[in-house]
C-alpha cells in the first residue's frame, strides 16, 4: 500500500517541476515511508511513496512497461496478479519485476480501459500513455483506496489524499458550504464531493480518461456496480457451502505477503470469521490485535479473547483512555476533511499498536453492508411499511413530550423532516441544522439538497427495500466513513489494511442470495452466522452487536468536560458559521444528562480543529 500524486498541464509548453512533485509526495510520506519515486516529462509529473509489501527490492515506482511508453503509479494490492501475469506471458509480454504493479501496466497495454475488469483487489492508480498523450486512472470497486482530483482550465492534479493536491502550486481550495452541511447531516462529505469546492473524489468502481489536447478533457466511466439478482432456486445449504468456499478463498488471497501479517479482532462476528479462516489457512499462529475500554458497556475484549483462545492466536490488547482526545490535532491533519466518527480514535490506536508487530492486517469491514447487520435496517423496514409517521403519532407524541428544545414541540421537529426516513440517516437532523447554521450560511445553501441525496439514491434502485438500504450504505456510509476511517488510521501508522469481505467476487455472490436469508425472523446477518457458526465460539454468534463506539458520553461529563467547554466556548473560527447559543445549549444539556449529545460535541470539536489548522 502506498501513496500517489501527480500533475498535468494542458499546455505542453509548461513544465511540472521535480521540486513541486516532491512537495506533493512529502506530505503523504506516512503512506509510504520505505521509498519514493518521481516521473516528470515536460508537462506531466507522477509522484509516489512506497510501503513495501510484495517484491521488496524491485517494486520501485513510477514503473514503466517494457517499451517505456506507459508509466504507472499504483496504490493498493491486486491479489490475482500471478494468474494475470501467466496469461500475459502467454501473449508474449515480458516482465522485469515480480510486482502486481507491472501486471497492471501490461494489462492496460493489452486491454486498454477494460484492464480494470481483470483486477481482483483494492487499488487506485494512474497510467500515463506517453505515446497517446493521455492519462488513465481507476479506483477499486468499493472505494477501499482513495483518489482525489482537481481540474481547472489549465491543469489536472490528483492524490491519494487531499493534502497532496493542496500542496501543488496554484490550486484553489475554498470551503464548500454544501459539504459543511453534509458534514453535520452525515458526519462526512458523501459521494464525489469534498469539503472544498474545487476538489472532488473519484467514486468507487469508476475509471477516468484525461486527454489534455481535446476539448472535453476529462471523461469518467462507471465500470462496475453491484446489483441484486436473487436466485431463489438454490437451497440454504447451497448458499452456506458457496459462501464458505468463496470467503475462504478471499481470505487466503489476502494472506500473501513478503512482510509480517496479522488481523484486527474486535470480538464481533465479521472480524472473528476472518481470524478463524486465517488460522485455518496458516501453519503459524495468527497475530491478533484488539482495543478495549475501562467502561464495561463499551468493552468487547472478552469476546475477542474467546476467538483468540480457540485458535491460539498471538493476541495483543490495548485499553483506550480519555487522554486519547489529545490525538485530535493529528487526526484532523490525517483526515484532511471534517470527520465526525469518533471511532477514528480506537481505529488509530489499534493500527498504531498493530504496526509495532506487523506491516499488514486483515479487517472484518463490509459484513454489515453485505448481510444486513445494522440495527437500523429492521427499524427502517418497519417505518417503510407504516408509510412513515402517521398524523396521530405526531399528536400523541407532542402531548407526551413537552416543549423542550429551543421552545418548540417534538411534532414540529418530526414534521420538519418531510421524509422521516431521512431522520435515521442524520447525525444532526434537518431542524437541528436549521438552528445550528447561521442564517447567512443557510441562505447560501441549495434547498433540500442534503436531505434528498440519500432518498434519491434509494429511489434509483429497483431492488426490495432492505437491499436498497444495503446499497445506499455501500455507496455512502461504508466508503466515506468506514473505509475512509480505516485507510487514514492505518496509513497514519504505515500499516496496510486488507478487507476480505469486500472481495468483489464474494460480494457479488452475496447479492445473489435472497434478502430473506440475510434478515430472517429478526436475526441480522442470518446466513452469514449460519455459514460460519461451526468455526466460531457460540457466544460470538449470540451476543448483541455492539459496534466500535467509544465512551464519549461519559468522558464529556467527566474527564473531558472542561476540555470540551473551554475549546468550544473560546473558538475563534467556529462561530463564523454556527450559532454560539445552540452550541452552548448542547454542552449544557449533555452535561446535565438531559440527552446524550456526545457525538455532536465530537463533531464540533473536530470541525473547530479543522478550521484552525486550515485557517478557514
Amino acid at each position: 500500500m502506498c501513496g500517489i500524486a501527480g500533475k498535468i498541464f494542458f499546455d505542453e509548453n509548461r513544465t511540472v517541476s521535480l521540486n513541486e512533485l516532491k512537495k506533493m509526495s512529502d506530505v503523504i510520506k506516512h503512506r509510504g515511508p520505505d521509498d519514493e519515486g518521481h516521473y516528470y516529462n515536460n508537462n506531466v509529473g507522477l509522484a509516489f511513496r512506497r510501503l513495501s509489501i510484495i517484491d521488496l527490492h524491485t517494486g520501485h515506482q513510477p514503473l514503466s512497461n517494457f517499451e517505456g511508453t506507459l508509466w504507472i503509479t499504483f496504490n493498493g494490492e491486486v491479489y490475482n496478479f500471478k494468474e494475470n501475469r501467466i496469461a500475459l506471458e502467454k501473449k508474449g509480454y515480458k516482465f522485469r519485476t515480480n510486482t502486481d504493479t507491472e501486471v497492471i501496466v501490461n494489462l492496460y497495454q493489452e486491454y486498454g480501459e477494460n484492464c480494470v475488469d481483470h483486477l481482483r483487489g483494492m487499488f487506485a492508480f494512474v497510467i500515463w500513455d506517453d505515446h497517446k498523450k493521455q492519462l488513465f486512472g481507476a479506483r477499486d470497486r468499493f472505494g477501499i483506496k482513495p483518489f482525489h482530483y482537481y481540474i481547472d482550465n489549465e491543469k489536472f492534479v490528483w492524490g491519494s489524499e487531499v493534502k497532496s493536491i493542496v500542496a501543488a502550486e496554484n490550486v484553489k481550495s475554498s470551503l464548500r458550504l454544501e459539504s459543511l452541511d453534509y458534514y453535520f447531516a452525515y458526519g462526512y462529505t458523501p459521494r464525489n464531493q469534498s469539503i472544498y469546492n474545487e476538489i472532488q473524489k473519484l467514486e468507487p468502481g469508476c475509471s477516468f480518461m484525461l486527454r489534455p489536447n481535446e476539448k472535453e478533457k476529462l471523461t469518467i466511466k462507471k465500470y462496475w456496480d453491484i446489483t441484486y439478482t436473487p436466485d431463489y432456486s438454490k437451497s440454504e445449504a447451497y448458499w452456506k457451502e458457496a459462501m464458505y468456499e468463496e470467503l475462504s478463498k478471499a481470505v487466503k488471497m489476502r494472506m500473501i505477503s513478503d512482510v509480517p501479517l496479522g488481523a484486527f479482532l474486535s470480538g464481533g462476528v465479521d472480524s472473528s470469521i476472518v481470524v478463524a479462516l486465517m488460522a485455518l489457512n496458516s501453519k503459524q499462529p495468527i497475530k491478533t490485535f484488539s482495543i478495549g475500554f475501562k467502561e464495561e458497556k463499551y468493552n468487547e475484549l472478552k469476546y475477542a479473547q474467546l476467538v483468540a483462545e480457540r485458535y491460539k492466536t498471538e493476541h495483543h490488547e490495548f485499553i483506550v483512555e480519555p487522554e486519547s482526545i489529545e490525538l485530535l490535532p493529528d487526526l484532523v491533519k490525517a483526515y484532511d476533511e471534517p470527520f465526525a466518527d469518533s471511532s477514528a480514535i480506537p481505529t488509530y490506536y489499534v493500527s498504531k499498536y498493530t504496526r509495532e508487530h506487523v506491516t499488514v492486517a486483515l479487517s472484518g469491514d463490509g459484513g454489515d453492508e453485505l448481510f444486513a447487520g445494522y440495527s437500523s435496517y429492521d427499524k427502517m423496514i418497519s417505518l417503510h411499511r407504516k408509510k412513515y409517521y402517521p398524523k396521530l403519532f405526531f399528536s400523541l407524541l407532542n402531548k407526551m413530550i413537552p416543549d423542550h428544545i429551543y421552545g418548540k414541540g417534538m411534532s414540529y421537529y418530526l414534521s420538519k423532516d418531510k421524509n422521516n426516513i431521512n431522520a435515521y440517516f442524520n447525525l444532526w437532523k434537518d431542524y437541528e441544522r436549521e438552528d445550528l447554521l447561521l442564517p447567512d450560511i443557510q441562505s447560501r445553501l441549495a434547498k433540500n439538497y442534503s436531505e434528498n441525496l440519500k432518498i434519491n439514491l434509494i429511489k434509483t434502485s429497483n431492488a426490495n427495500f432492505l437491499t436498497r438500504m444495503q446499497q445506499l450504505d455501500m455507496k455512502t456510509y461504508m466508503v466515506d466513513d468506514i473505509l475512509t476511517k480505516v485507510d487514514r488510521a492505518s496509513m497514519m501508522n504505515s500499516l496496510e489494511a486488507r478487507v476480505p469481505l469486500l472481495d468483489h467476487k464474494f460480494a457479488e455472490l452475496s447479492f445473489t442470495i435472497p434478502s430473506e436469508l440475510k434478515l430472517k425472523a429478526g436475526v441480522k446477518k442470518y446466513i452469514l452466522k449460519e455459514t460460519f457458526s461451526k468455526i466460531l465460539p457460540p457466544e460470538i454468534i449470540s451476543h448483541k452487536k455492539q459496534g466500535f463506539a467509544i465512551p464519549l458520553d461519559t468522558w464529556f461529563k467527566g474527564d473531558l468536560k472542561h476540555y470540551a467547554n473551554d475549546t468550544l466556548r473560546s473558538s475563534e473560527k467556529l462561530y463564523n458559521y454556527l450559532g454560539k447559543p445552540v452550541v452552548e445549549k448542547i454542552l449544557n444539556n449533555h452535561q446535565k444528562g438531559i440527552r446524550d449529545y456526545s457525538q455532536k460535541i465530537w463533531s464540533l470539536l473536530f470541525l473547530d480543529e479543522w478550521l484552525k489548522q486550515n485557517n478557514i
